[in-house]
């Protein structure tokens, strides 16, 4: 999709994403990598003029430094250095309205961001669902709040809203609602949490 670019990064023996929305003369990032300075050399001289951090799991925020020293300060749940972000919060960022929203489950807290006049639906996912699954939960109960979180948020979005997963390729909803499992009629059945466990990325 034209104005969206996957960073993809390293994370010790994985790799992680980071997103880059460009928009007009808009440049928005989500989440900052894991080693320091890789999200920076991936974007050479461009200089984001505003980044969203989805959780504090170390291999979303390892960058943030590098955008510090820029003069930029990332909006985020609970993140050291950013400014707090609550769901349901908005900023504007030129053509683009940013919405937060809760995905907690897999990190506690977290956030999805949705991004508003694109000519498509966006919803920056973080680590609580990629194409084909979902992060992973602790407990039996954090796996259902995950899901319940997920249920209400994507519930009222179009088939056409582009996914943007913390790890892997984006997706669309409507690919997700075909072939995701945690998204099928019975996904909020207990025998789906030892599937859920096995998706569970390092912290």
């Amino acid at each position: 999709q034209e104005g969206i670019a996957r960073l993809d990064l390293p994370f010790e023996h994985e790799r992680v994403n980071a997103w880059l929305i460009h928009y007009g003369e808009t440049v928005i990032l989500f989440d900052t990598g894991y080693n320091p300075g890789s999200c920076a050399a991936a974007l050479a001289s461009i200089t984001p003029e505003f980044i969203f951090i989805t959780h504090h799991h170390v291999d979303h925020i390892g960058g943030i430094p590098d955008f510090l020293v820029r003069g930029v300060i990332p909006h985020g749940p609970s993140i050291a250095d950013a400014t707090p972000m609550q769901p349901g919060a908005t900023l504007v960022a030129g053509a683009l309205t940013i919405r937060a929203c809760d995905l907690s489950g897999h990190a506690m807290p977290a956030l999805g961001y949705f991004i508003e006049g694109f000519p498509q639906p966006i919803l920056v996912t973080g680590d609580a669902l990629f194409a084909g699954s979902m992060g992973g939960c602790t407990t039996p109960q954090v796996y259902q709040h995950a899901l319940a979180q997920l249920r209400e948020i994507l519930a009222p979005l179009p088939d056409a809203t582009i996914l943007l997963p913390g790890h892997g390729p984006a997706t669309t909803l409507g690919e997700e609602r075909v072939s995701n499992p945690f998204l099928s009629s019975n996904w909020q059945h207990g025998e789906d949490l030892e599937a859920a466990e096995d998706t569970k990325r390092p912290m």
